[in-house]
């Protein structure tokens, strides 16, 4: 039996008109021939899908199948009547659909032309700073290998003294027409790949390719201000393309190493600072280190408690692609001595007299 067309594009029956074409069109594009080259699965996916799509597109076709079923368009309707409808072939009906992405047609060299230009592959790199690095700044030289045309025989793929010729199988077109019936389908011609010429005698250095891994050699500028997981694109850093599709991207992750002092918080840096008890009750001042490899003091008030977070503005971060720093969070640690003096112990015992009789508190502390 023959499977229900709504399911075979994935639709409701209740399904919109618009619904049905973004169904074909969502389908079609798993399974094309020139994505699918030499899947026969793939091919008798197509043409269920384009059956399935010439009858429910058709408002008289769609309602003689949902009243009678596939009985209702046989001879009518079916594989073969979209063609005695006046669609042409397969490639009618989907052109039909996809002309404004395929440009009136699909694949290589759809209506005869030129074979289709293909954009080179983009690649990916990863590169780790310090966070000192970061802050400033850097120039970072990268080596990678990448597609490129071959030198030897500057990207035609033929040997000195040969050239490239139209291919007899294409005759220039990069694709090759496969009819059985009604159905017609075009795929990427098995003989020159789709280029629409072949060599006369291939280039010995990259076997008739016209293309080389290659040793590449660049400086990637990272900006100040950036943070792990930022990407920096480097254009036409990939592979190159076919047909003139020149090259594709070159994408480069940053990654910062974390700090044995500082802490990033987005734009701001923390770190811990400890303070001595009667800093914390009296206030004071104390040096703090910054990520520039300077010192700065910071006022501590008065009452200060413990976990307290004191802000020191503008000694983080530059904010990337902005203007200005982020802050300097220092979080506040109160420093109890271990091992107290006699006088430490004594002027503690006094303190704790004055502040409610904690006596036994102190004791037990410095005990």
């Amino acid at each position: 039996m023959k499977e229900d067309y709504y399911q075979v594009l994935g639709v409701e029956r209740t399904a919109t008109e618009a619904e049905i074409k973004s169904a074909f069109r969502r389908q079609a594009m798993k399974c094309h021939p020139d994505r699918c080259p030499g899947d026969k699965n793939a091919e008798e996916q197509f043409k269920k899908i384009n059956e399935a799509f010439s009858v429910l597109s058709d408002p008289q076709k769609k309602q003689m199948y949902d009243q009678y079923g596939h009985d209702g368009v046989n001879g009518a309707g079916g594989f073969g009547g979209f063609n005695a409808g006046g669609f042409g072939d397969i490639n009618d009906i989907f052109g039909s659909v996809f002309g404004d992405i395929f440009g009136g047609g699909f694949g290589r060299g759809a209506r005869g032309g030129a074979p289709r230009a293909v954009r080179g592959e983009d690649l990916k790199l990863d590169v780790t700073l310090t966070l000192e690095e970061a802050f400033s700044g850097k120039e970072v030289p990268v080596e990678y290998t990448r597609l490129d045309n071959c030198s030897e025989c500057d990207g035609s793929g033929a040997a000195p003294g040969s050239k490239r010729k139209t291919c007899t199988s294409c005759h220039g077109t990069g694709t090759v027409t496969y009819s059985q019936g009604f159905f017609s389908m075009r795929q990427v011609c098995p003989d020159c790949g789709g280029k629409g010429t072949v060599v006369e005698k291939p280039c010995s250095a990259c076997r008739g390719s016209g293309t080389k891994r290659v040793k590449e050699k660049i400086t990637v500028k990272i900006p100040s201000g950036v943070r792990t997981g930022i990407t920096l694109r480097v254009s036409n850093g990939g592979d190159i393309g076919q047909n003139g599709g020149g090259f594709g991207d070159l994408y480069v992750e940053v990654r910062v190493k974390e700090h044995k002092i500082f802490r990033r918080e987005g734009d701001d840096l923390a770190l811990d600072a400890q303070i001595t008890y009667p800093q914390a009750v009296l206030g004071g001042s104390i040096k703090v280190p910054t990520i520039e490899g300077k010192e700065v003091e910071l006022d501590i008030p008065k009452g200060t408690q413990f976990g307290s977070v004191l802000k020191m503005q503008g000694n983080g971060m530059p904010r990337l692609g902005k203007k200005g720093f982020g802050d300097l969070l220092v979080n506040v640690k109160i420093e109890v001595p271990k091992k107290p003096t006699a006088r430490q112990k004594e002027l503690l015992e006094e303190l704790a007299k004055e502040t409610g009789g904690k006596k036994s508190f102190f004791k037990e502390l410095f005990s």
